[in-house]
């Protein structure tokens, strides 16, 4: 007994010791970019959620709260085309119509990671390697066309983080957009064609992103005390 309370009385001082240099290597928030594509899903496309791919590309900061979750601020640039040419259903205008626009999106999303998220800590099961879900709000902006568009948006998605080392984290997101309003398309012929009250949830625009990123971590965590509760966050 005598022996184990000892190894107990040494396995606590050691933990104690290397906690300062640990909490030294952990850090609340990264920053950097990102880059992919778009898809447009809305009157000029119904069904293909990857149907008209265009580029996207953007900057991203993220805040980590905890090993679990992350609230995660986006500047994006992308570009949304479409065309009605070959559809099924039938419009209230004569001939096919096309379009292409680009967006501003500035967005907020809170981030839940299925794994605790890091590199460092494995004696807390800390893993490198995460999928994730997200929500958030966002502001589209739609310059040009008939109207410029301004909308909010609402983005839910999926994605993987991984820290390649320490302070570089890879990422691969999956996301779409619900805009709160109609006219994406910047053509006032697709601009609600059929004139039909609806929710909010229905006769609006979609967009979709599948982004990579590469993100760097900065902000080394200060506590004031060796607590595995105030580090882990749980």
């Amino acid at each position: 007994m005598t022996s184990t309370f000892f190894q107990r009385i040494l396995l606590i001082i050691l933990l104690a010791g290397i906690f300062p240099t640990l909490r030294a290597q952990e850090y609340k928030y990264e920053i950097g970019g990102m880059a992919g594509m778009s898809t447009y899903m809305g009157d000029a496309n119904k069904t293909s959620a990857f149907k008209g791919i265009n580029p996207a590309f953007g900057g991203v900061f993220r805040y980590n709260a905890n090993f679990r979750w992350a609230i995660k601020a986006d500047l994006m640039w992308a570009r949304v085309s479409g065309n009605t040419s070959g559809l099924d259903n039938a419009f209230p205008f004569e001939g096919p119509l096309s379009f292409s626009r680009n967006l501003i999106e500035l967005g907020g999303q809170a981030e839940f990671n299925f794994f605790p998220y890091s590199d460092q800590f494995a004696y807390l099961n800390t893993k490198r390697l995460t999928p994730y879900i997200l929500l958030g709000l966002g502001v589209t902006v739609a310059p040009g066309g008939n109207k410029t568009l301004a909308s909010a948006n609402i983005p839910i998605g999926v994605g993987l983080k991984y820290k390649i080392k320490n302070r570089i984290n890879l990422g691969l997101e999956f996301s779409v957009h619900k805009l709160l309003g109609d006219g994406l398309e910047g053509v006032d012929e697709l601009d609600d064609p059929y004139e039909i009250d609806s929710s909010i949830w229905k006769n609006k625009d979609w967009y979709n992103c599948l982004m990579f990123s590469v993100t760097w971590d900065f902000g080394p965590r200060n506590r004031p005390c060796n607590n595995v509760n105030s580090i882990t966050g749980y």
